[in-house]
């Protein structure tokens, strides 16, 4: 886990220096991307007492792992070394039990980061446990993203020449089903995932 976890930081990192090169003098507001992406969370759980609604679980995993994109921003910016940063992330993931009440504990997670203004990880654990998401769970959900980030802007994602359909489905499709022929736990997954996602996309130009 410590390794994944330390993996997961240097792509955070090089996302970071891809959007502004000295990203860590900016003062980029995280903090609050972090609960707007809470509010969409909570949208996906459910939360209107005059319907009924049922928590779209793949929808919520999807926006810790966004959640998961801001926090670990935050844990770079502290004076700790990779290693030191992924003792403390793996000591809070390890014991995490869920706290029986999803949005309560959304509210506090949430409450916590906005008054500290940095990333609340044992609350985040707290949410992972809640939905019954492992930390394999999250480290494919958050590598993939990553991956696919970085491909979208290397294929012309900014300036508008790239396309997120081809062959018939949308790139994140492509995304899953080349996650799943791919071993997960090697070090190099993410170059893999990358080659394997950059060999499908030219055949089909």
């Amino acid at each position: 886990m410590k390794q994944q976890i330390k993996i997961m930081l240097d792509l955070q990192d090089s996302m970071n220096r891809k959007v502004h090169a000295e990203w860590r003098s900016q003062n980029f507001q995280w903090y609050r991307a972090i609960w707007i992406e809470c509010a969409e969370l909570l949208d996906h759980y459910g939360w209107k007492w005059w319907k009924k609604q049922q928590p779209d679980i793949d929808q919520i995993a999807l926006e810790l792992v966004d959640i998961w994109h801001f926090g670990l921003s935050l844990l770079l910016l502290k004076n700790q070394s990779h290693e030191q940063i992924a003792e403390l992330v793996v000591e809070h993931l390890s014991d995490a039990q869920a706290g029986g009440d999803f949005p309560q504990d959304l509210e506090a997670f949430t409450t916590q980061v906005l008054i500290s203004k940095d990333f609340d990880v044992a609350g985040f654990a707290i949410l992972m446990a809640g939905i019954n998401m492992n930390f394999d769970q999250l480290y494919i959900g958050y590598v993939g993203k990553n991956v696919l980030n970085f491909f979208r802007q290397d294929n012309g994602y900014q300036d508008g020449s790239y396309h997120k359909q081809w062959g018939g489905k949308e790139d994140n499709e492509h995304l899953v089903e080349i996650v799943a022929k791919l071993d997960t736990s090697a070090d190099s997954f993410k170059d893999d995932l990358y080659s394997e996602m950059q060999s499908t996309y030219n055949s089909y130009l």
